[in-house]
């Protein structure tokens, strides 16, 4: 019997660009689109960034997967902190990430780097909650689906 669990995801993705005549050419449709999932109540506002002709105030594919990679370390770094009885009281992260595109107008992210800043009670435990970091990013699992290096980069404080 395998010790192994699959977890299936679903996100219905409905574009919202055609001005009239679809894509008839570059220049003739919307990047605007809409992510929805089974059972959420909030709908995300997607589109293309403005140096692909998108909408700036809409999230980007390219933020939704920082963004992915940022959320999944944080929740680790959490879960393994309250298992080991380390208070967080605070933690935010300033993610950033490089996309290179190429002549062929295909690319790829080359690195992420997320800078958790973190807050902790007990000051005695700053060299273990930044150990967790490490462990964190060991286990989670949009990190580990990514062809590219994600570094860590972490404050503690109490």
């Amino acid at each position: 019997m395998s010790s192994h669990r699959t977890h299936r995801y679903r996100v219905t993705v409905n574009w919202l660009g055609n001005l009239g005549s679809g894509t008839s050419n570059y220049s003739a449709y919307g990047r605007d689109h809409q992510l929805n999932a089974p059972g959420k109540a909030t709908t995300i506002s997607g589109s293309a960034d403005p140096a692909f002709r998108g909408d700036g105030s809409r999230y980007n594919p390219e933020e939704l997967l920082l963004g992915a990679i940022s959320s999944c370390h944080m929740l680790w770094v959490l879960h393994l902190c309250a298992d080991a009885g380390i208070v967080v009281t605070l933690y935010s992260d300033e993610a950033t990430g490089e996309l290179v595109q190429h002549p062929d107008s295909s690319g790829e992210f080359t690195v992420a780097v997320l800078r958790p800043r973190m807050v902790i009670t007990d000051a005695s435990r700053i060299r273990e909650a930044l150990a967790m970091h490490d462990r964190a990013h060991s286990l989670c699992f949009v990190a580990r689906s990514v062809a590219f290096p994600v570094k860590h980069e972490p404050t503690v404080t109490a």
